[in-house]
């Protein structure tokens, strides 16, 4: 992603969808986790525990392009 290419206007309501997304997502995977520890004391091991591990990529990512993001705007200010 070539953060240059967009505007001031753009980065900041990229930012803030960012934010959001992460969020939400974040909460998402606290409520998956929590089902995960249920899951796994009623049933053992089973794909429920480890469901939790395959989001938990895609919001590192997302926070490191939220980082991105920011620091592009620290530079243009």
């Amino acid at each position: 992603m070539a953060l240059a290419t967009y505007t001031k206007e753009e980065l900041l309501k990229k930012l803030k969808s960012q934010k959001t997304m992460f969020a939400i997502k974040g909460v998402v995977i606290l409520l998956m986790i929590v089902f995960a520890i249920f899951s796994t004391i009623e049933n053992g091991l089973s794909f429920h525990t480890f469901l939790p591990l395959f989001f938990i990529p895609m919001s590192v990512y997302m926070f490191n392009e939220m980082k991105k993001i920011e620091k592009e705007l620290a530079l243009r200010k």
